[in-house]
């Protein structure tokens, strides 16, 4: 009788072995590689990107503020004011009589109002001095109604300065409130003020009275 031989295990069933255990870890690792992608991926973009939440209560951003708001000063300095004398006040339809009378100017017999003030110092010279910060509009030069600087201001207003010799500063110039612009001077227009300075507050170009602002 012949002895049989053990038969060998087919190649079909050695294949269906290897492709139970095959597919499924590479499939396996490419998921692995995926994941390790997509958390290497966002921890770096964590660590770049400023734009997270976290950040703003740990980093708070400060806002700057608006600087105070000047308020209008003397146009001369201060420590003047108890020699200060008005000579000629704002004309204020509603003002009492006198203050009226005293407003109104006369030149070739011919009454005019006035727009603004006439500041004396004891009748001598004294410096002039901005009376807030801002920009020379025009330096207007004026041997009969005496030599004028323009200053234009934040909100539309506008402090005007005549009856100035020596002035210091040009058009264009930014100046700072207390800043040196010239010297009270006198012209022939009005003569009987002697030296002084006529000053005025204009709001979006129409005069206004400057006591409004300041207690003379």
């Amino acid at each position: 009788m012949r002895e049989e031989k053990p038969k060998a295990p087919s190649q079909k069933n050695t294949s269906a072995k290897t492709k139970s255990w095959f597919w499924p870890v590479v499939y396996s690792g490419i998921a692995i590689v995926f994941v390790g992608m997509i958390w290497g991926y966002n921890a770096f973009m964590k660590e770049e990107s400023p734009g997270f939440a976290g950040d703003a209560e740990k980093n708070p951003v400060t806002v700057e503020t608006t600087a105070a708001k000047e308020t209008l000063k003397y146009p001369f300095a201060e420590a003047l004011l108890d020699e200060v004398a008005i000579l000629q006040d704002y004309y204020d339809v509603n003002a009492e009589e006198a203050s009226r009378e005293s407003a109104l100017l006369v030149f070739n017999q011919t009454y005019v109002t006035n727009t603004g003030v006439s500041i004396s110092v004891q009748g001598k010279e004294f410096e002039v001095v901005a009376a807030l910060s801002g920009t020379v509009e025009d330096i207007l030069l004026d041997p009969f109604k005496g030599d004028e600087i323009v200053i234009s201001h934040a909100d539309g207003v506008k402090t005007v300065y005549r009856s100035v010799t020596g002035i210091l500063v040009k058009k264009g110039d930014e100046v700072e409130q207390g800043q040196a612009l010239g010297t009270s001077a006198q012209n022939e227009w009005n003569p009987t003020a002697g030296i002084h300075l006529h000053f005025e507050v204009q709001e979006d170009g129409v005069a206004v009275n400057p006591r409004s602002y300041l207690a003379f």
